[in-house]
C-alpha cells in the first residue's frame, strides 16, 4: 500500500472523494490496495483508518515492541492514535495520525544508492520484524520515502504475525522491486532503473533475467533470485502452486537466512558513478572562478531576500546551489535528470550528514506523469507539492536548445511551479551553449536575450536582474503575475 504523507499545500496531494466518507473527508487516491486500512484527509490533517479485519496484526505489532524498535532504529515514521471519526465506521477499528514527510518521491526517481539503501533498510526492517515475531507481508518499494537523506517505511500496515514455517509472501516483490533494478543499473544502463514507471510491481522478474548479461549467470545471486526466480514465476505463473510445494514452509531460520543473504548480496552492490556527459558540469561551468564566485553570492543573496520555505532547484547537478538554497533553512528538492550527477548528490548528503536536501533523478524535458490506476494513484512531478522559489541556473539552453522547448512553454511551465523564480541566462556565445549546437543547425532564431526577456515577462514580474560578472550570463529573479 502506497501512502502520499505531504504536508497541506496549495498543491498538496490529488484527492478521489469516496461516495462513503462524509463531504469533509477525503481519500488520498493511492490509498485503495490495502484491506487493512487507507489513508485520508480532514479539515487539512492526515489520518489512517486502521479497518477491523488488521485488528489483531495491529496490536501485535504494538505489543510486541517492534513499533519502538523501528522508531529508535530510524526506520519507520511515526504515529499517534487518535479520537477522530472514520470515514467507514463500520468497519473501522480506530484512527492513526501519521507524522509527515517532506516530499514524497517515487523509486525510478532515484538514484542507485537510493535505490540500494531503501532496499537495505527494507530488509533491516524484516529482519527485526521476524526477531519479534512478526513480518513483512509486502516489501514495495513504494513504502519507502527519504527523511534528511534516510530512508523510512512509511507504511504502518506492512507487518502481520509470523507463523512458523511460512513463507515471506513477499519475496518475489522484493526482488522486482529492489534486487532487478540493481542489477540492472549497475550491469547493463541506469536508464533501465526509469523501467518501473511502467509497471507498479516493479521490474518482472523474467524481464530483468532476458536482460542481464551472460555473465550474471554465473553469480551466484543473481542465478538464485533472478533467473532461477523467475524460472519458478513462470514454471507456476497462471496456476496455483502445487500443494507439495506449499506444504515445504521455511523454518525462522531459512527465512532469516534468507533475508540476512538478500541483505549481503543488496549491500555488495556498487556502481561507479561516472561517465555520463554533464557528470563533470560542477567543475566545468564556463565561468572563471571571479565570476563564480559572483554568482554565488547574488544567488544567496536574492533566496535570502525571499526567505522561501521550499526551493526546487531543477537542474541543480550535484546540488553546489542547492545547499546555498538549504543554508536559507529552506527544503530543498535537488533535481537533475543526469544519474551520476543525482548520485554525487545523494553520497554529499550522507556523507556530510546533511538535512533538508532531497536529490531526485527526473528527465526535466520529459517530468514524472500522473501515473498508476486511472492516472491518479500516483501524482505527476508538479501535482505533489508545491515550491516558493524555483532555481533554475545553467537550465534554459538545456530544455530550448537539447529539448527543443519554445522558451514561451518554458515560462508558463516555471510559472506554475512557484510565485519566486531565479533563472539564469545563458547566450549562444557562451562555450556550454555552444556545445549543444556544434552538431546541430542553429534555428533558435528566437533563443536570445530580449527573446528570453519577452517570454518571461509574460508570466513573470522582474525583480531584479544581474550580469554576473565578464561571462556573458545574465542572473533575473522574478515574481510570478498573479493577474
Amino acid at each position: 500500500m502506497v501512502c502520499r504523507l505531504v504536508p497541506e499545500t496549495d498543491g498538496g496531494p490529488r484527492v478521489v472523494t469516496a461516495p462513503f466518507p462524509p463531504p469533509t473527508a477525503e481519500v488520498l487516491s493511492a490509498s485503495f490496495r490495502d484491506p487493512s486500512g487507507f489513508v485520508f484527509r480532514r479539515d487539512g490533517v492526515l489520518y489512517r483508518q486502521v479497518n477491523r479485519r488488521y485488528a489483531e496484526h495491529f496490536a501485535a505489532f504494538h505489543a510486541s515492541g517492534l513499533y519502538e524498535a523501528l522508531l529508535s532504529d530510524g526506520l519507520l515514521i511515526s504515529h499517534e492514535t487518535v479520537d477522530v471519526e472514520p470515514p467507514r465506521p463500520e468497519i473501522a477499528e480506530l484512527v492513526i495520525r501519521p507524522a509527515l514527510v517532506p516530499f514524497i518521491s517515487y523509486p525510478y526517481e532515484w538514484c542507485f544508492g537510493q535505490l540500494r539503501d531503501a532496499a537495505l533498510a527494507t530488509l533491516d526492517i524484516q529482519l527485526l520484524a521476524i526477531q519479534r515475531g512478526m513480518v513483512l507481508k509486502d516489501a514495495s518499494a513504494f513504502n519507502i520515502q527519504f527523511v534528511d537523506g534516510r530512508p523510512v517505511l512509511i507504511d504502518t500496515l506492512s507487518f502481520e504475525r509470523y507463523r512458523d514455517g511460512q513463507p515471506w509472501t513477499a519475496y518475489r516483490q522484493f526482488c522486482e522491486h529492489f534486487l532487478a533494478p540493481l542489477l540492472l543499473i549497475r550491469d547493463v544502463d541506469p536508464w533501465l532503473g526509469r523501467l518501473p514507471a511502467l509497471s507498479a510491481d516493479g521490474i518482472p522478474l523474467e524481464v530483468a533475467s532476458r536482460l542481464l548479461p551472460l555473465r550474471s549467470w554465473v553469480s551466484p545471486s543473481s542465478l538464485l533470485h533472478v533467473h532461477l526466480h523467475a524460472r519458478s514465476v513462470r514454471k507456476y505463473g497462471g496456476r496455483a502452486v502445487p500443494e507439495k510445494v506449499q506444504r515445504r514452509g521455511l523454518s525462522r531460520k531459512a527465512l532469516v537466512n534468507l533475508i540476512q543473504g538478500l541483505r549481503h548480496t543488496v549491500a555488495a552492490l556498487n556502481w561507479k558513478a561516472v561517465g555520463t556527459e554533464w557528470a563533470n558540469y560542477v567543475t566545468e561551468h564556463g565561468y572563471d572562478p571571479g565570476d563564480h564566485a559572483e554568482k554565488r553570492r547574488l544567488v544567496g543573496e536574492m533566496l535570502t531576500g525571499i526567505a522561501p520555505g521550499a526551493v526546487w532547484d531543477l537542474g541543480s547537478n550535484t546540488g553546489e546551489f542547492s545547499r546555498i538554497a538549504r543554508a536559507t533553512g529552506a527544503f530543498v528538492l535537488s533535481v537533475d535528470m543526469d544519474p551520476v550527477a543525482v548520485e554525487r548528490n545523494y553520497r554529499r548528503v550522507l556523507s556530510d550528514a546533511e538535512t533538508g536536501i532531497h536529490p531526485l533523478w527526473v528527465d526535466l524535458r520529459n517530468p514524472t506523469p500522473d501515473l498508476g490506476w486511472a492516472n491518479v494513484e500516483r501524482d505527476s512531478l508538479a501535482g505533489r507539492s508545491r515550491a516558493d522559489v524555483v532555481l533554475a541556473l545553467a537550465l534554459v539552453h538545456h530544455l530550448a536548445i537539447t529539448g527543443n522547448v519554445p522558451l514561451p512553454n518554458i515560462a508558463r511551465w516555471l510559472a506554475r511551479l512557484a510565485p519566486n523564480l531565479v533563472i539564469e541566462f545563458v547566450p549562444k556565445t557562451d562555450p556550454q551553449v555552444g556545445r549543444l549546437l556544434v552538431s546541430r543547425e542553429d534555428v533558435f532564431v528566437d533563443y536570445t536575450t530580449e527573446g528570453f526577456e519577452a517570454a518571461f515577462s509574460a508570466e513573470f514580474q522582474l525583480a531584479r536582474r544581474v550580469e554576473v560578472g565578464q561571462s556573458g550570463r545574465i542572473l533575473y529573479q522574478y515574481e510570478r503575475r498573479e493577474d
